[in-house]
């Protein structure tokens, strides 16, 4: 199995036409991820790489029964794109999209709720259920199918870490980049929640970083977790009050730093690793 997304997703692609769209389409075709349709407003009647575009997604979804959706949409459109695709059935929202206005970000995040829409993003490079299904822009060669599950809020900083995993003969279930913004649509809970349930996840690797209180609240969670967990934390020669690529990276009032959450995951069983090729070694260890 895998969390949230699998083999059965028909995924739709906004802003098929521009560079990233089209580049990353192609990507996606490669991994084997069922990309039936494209959007872009007056473009419709086109193809890319074989794909037909239509100039909705209402138009996409009529006529592929697509279920996904991933962004390539500039910052000021991103809003009215994600509304869209809430809005004509899409149950997955994959948001790649960084430097939307966080008004935006909050307006989105709620309308999917409301619609019953799991948003993955924004800012996010987004998730892969390996040998089944990316929607994001990840490097193919990293994914190989397998029992661990990973949750991140770093992009490149993942690409490391699963890079050393499969170098290591350690495939992944589901890759999930949760975004680098302060309103995104999943939190490390949720993701934990579904890892927990997912009979195919044996582990779980955390990627976190410093700023905000997402690690310090998965670790509430991870305390009563059956399954075991190893964390890296990115953020540790951060220097004080130096403003770092993430949105959601903010240590506020002595919050969020390094130290504190390293320690709140440890007292909720997690082991944790001091350098990104540690993970591999520290997962054999917890999984017998």
């Amino acid at each position: 199995m895998a969390i949230i997304i699998d083999e059965k997703n028909r995924l739709i692609v906004q802003g098929i036409t521009g560079n990233q769209g089209r580049f990353h389409t192609t990507q996606m075709l490669a991994y084997g991820t069922q990309v039936v349709g494209g959007v872009s407003p007056g473009k419709g009647g086109m193809e890319v790489d074989g794909i037909p575009v239509y100039d909705t997604v209402f138009a996409a979804v009529e006529a592929q029964n697509a279920n996904a959706s991933v962004l390539f949409i500039p910052a000021p459109f991103a809003k009215d794109a994600a509304f869209e695709a809430i809005s004509a059935g899409i149950k997955v929202l994959v948001i790649v999209t960084e430097h939307i206005p966080v008004h935006d970000e909050m307006e989105i995040v709620d309308y999917a709720k409301r619609n019953g829409t799991t948003v993955v993003g924004p800012n996010t490079f987004g998730i892969v259920s390996s040998g089944k299904c990316k929607i994001g822009i990840p490097p193919n060669q990293f994914f190989i199918e397998g029992p661990i599950g990973v949750v991140a809020r770093s992009g490149t900083l993942t690409y490391e870490i699963v890079g050393n995993l499969t170098a290591n003969r350690m495939g992944q279930s589901t890759v999930v980049g949760l975004g680098g913004d302060r309103v995104v649509g999943l939190s490390f809970v949720d993701v934990l929640e579904k890892f927990e349930r997912d009979p195919q996840t044996k582990a779980v690797v955390l990627v976190g970083e410093i700023g905000g209180n997402a690690e310090e609240m998965a670790s509430l969670f991870i305390k009563d977790m059956t399954k075991p967990v190893v964390a890296y934390i990115a953020g540790k020669s951060a220097p004080p009050g130096k403003r770092m690529g993430h949105a959601g990276a903010i240590i506020e009032r002595g919050k969020g730093t390094f130290n504190a959450k390293v320690e709140a995951l440890q007292v909720a069983g997690a082991k944790i690793a001091a350098l990104p090729f540690e993970v591999p070694g520290l997962l054999r260890e917890v999984m017998g």
